[in-house]
Order: structure tokens, then sequence, then C-alpha cells
């Protein structure tokens, strides 16, 4: 992530990493890179693109995307939501629909 900053620090990380799916000793198959897709995500909050807009240094848009709604499907969002929400140190991490722009397409 050379010309993308990131966006969460190392101590965030460390509380997000155990609440994600795809990590070693879950069932299925692993994620290649939880790290990459919450900052792709935030990325995408933060900057109110469309997911085809993504820098390729956060990853290929359409697998990040599908990545993305397959966490909201299987409720990741929501647990991430839920852990993050009393932590002080988490809050500006917080999303909601009021400040997030949606695009048509």
């Amino acid at each position: 992530m050379s010309s993308v900053r990131k966006i969460l620090r190392d101590d965030q990380w460390q509380k997000l990493a155990p609440l994600l799916s795809g990590k070693a000793g879950d069932k299925g198959r692993s994620g290649q890179d939880n790290r990459l897709l919450i900052e792709a995500v935030l990325w995408i909050v933060r900057t109110s693109s469309p997911w085809r807009d993504l820098p390729a240094e956060l990853g290929n848009w359409h697998t990040t995307y599908t990545r993305f709604k397959r966490w909201g499907e299987a409720g990741v969002w929501q647990r991430i939501v839920d852990a993050v929400s009393h932590d002080s140190d988490m809050e500006l991490l917080m999303i909601d629909s009021t400040i997030v722009r949606a695009h048509q397409h």
C-alpha cells in the first residue's frame, strides 16, 4: 500500500483481527489478507468512491466487493459493529448510512 495511506493503526487491527472470517483455523478457505480487505472497505467508505475505483494496491475491486458482500451475509460486519461500538478507540471506524453517499451503480 505504497500510495494509499493506511487507515487502521496496528492496535486497532489487533482488536479487529480475531472477529474476522477466513483466518487460520476457521472452517473453509482462508482469506488472502483480511487487513487489506478492511483497509479497502474503509477506503471506499471514506472516499465515497464506486468499487471500480478501488486502487489496485488495495486489491481487485470485484474480488474485494464479493468478499465484502459475503461477509455481510455471514454477519461478520455486524460482529465488528457490535464489538467496536463500545470501544472509544474504534469510534472513528463506525460507519452509518447517514454519512455514506450512495451511488446509482
